[in-house]
């Protein structure tokens, strides 16, 4: 009875996890929800929507309206439900390299030659060749020696639009941006979030990604060819509980 129940503890991960990958055969991924996302909340809580007024007076027929939609008016991002564009250029490469060397040997010595006579007397008693003369001797010798060497490249040329969903009380925006883009069942999503400074938002409203605080990129996707590049749940499942 045990060992059925042991069993079956066993398998339940793995049989919910071949169950909630079912319903994808044959299917291509499902776009996420805007719906109730913070970018769709901040859409809807935009202060121009809110504050306007049409009751009030239009001056679209003046080329100096000082509005943010007239010719020359500033058009960054800067309330809540604006949007923005984020640019991603990364192009790094890191490489480090560090050897160690370690080596130490000692050697020691202790013996009684003389002792009030007492070596000699005890020599007598000890076998053949042994004597209290020479009583320890030891020595140690230890070497160590480590090499390693990291290598790392990376090239990422992006453009996303995100929105700002939060404005903080020192000025500061919190933005948000995501991007779903489907080819056949395979889907590719990229993810952006931070902190921006207004004043580093430029005239063409973009930002690049080295100006965002707390910046959190993901590219990645998911699809067929995502799932057969991934191992499977057995093998991470054994990866975690073998020790060997």
């Amino acid at each position: 009875m045990k060992e059925s129940a042991m069993r079956t503890m066993t398998l339940a991960p793995l049989i919910l996890a071949a169950c909630s990958t079912a319903g994808q055969v044959g299917r291509a991924p499902e776009f996420s929800a805007l719906e109730g996302s913070y970018q769709h909340h901040a859409m809807y809580s935009n202060p121009l929507l809110q504050s306007a007024d049409p009751a009030a007076p239009s001056d679209e027929a003046s080329l100096w309206t000082a509005g943010r939609s007239s010719l020359f008016g500033d058009r960054r991002a800067e309330l809540r439900g604006d949007i923005l564009t984020v640019v991603i250029e990364i192009d790094e490469k890191a490489e480090i390299s560090n050897q160690t060397d370690r080596s130490r040997s000692g050697g020691q010595t202790a013996g009684i030659p003389q002792l009030f006579g007492i070596p000699q007397r005890l020599d007598s008693g000890l076998p053949a060749g042994a004597s209290l003369a020479e009583a320890v001797e030891t020595s140690a010798e230890s070497s160590y020696e480590g090499e390693g060497s990291v290598r790392r490249n990376e090239k990422l040329t992006l453009r996303v639009a995100a929105t700002v969903v939060e404005e903080l009380p020192n000025g500061v925006l919190r933005i948000e941006g995501q991007q779903e883009v489907r080819v056949n069942f395979e889907l590719r999503e990229l993810i952006v979030t931070g902190y921006v400074r207004p004043t580093d938002i430029s005239r063409q409203n973009e930002i690049t990604y080295d100006k965002i605080a707390g910046a959190r990129i993901s590219y990645g996707g998911r699809g067929q060819i995502t799932d057969v590049q991934q191992p499977r749940y057995g093998d991470q499942i054994l990866d975690q509980i073998l020790p060997f």
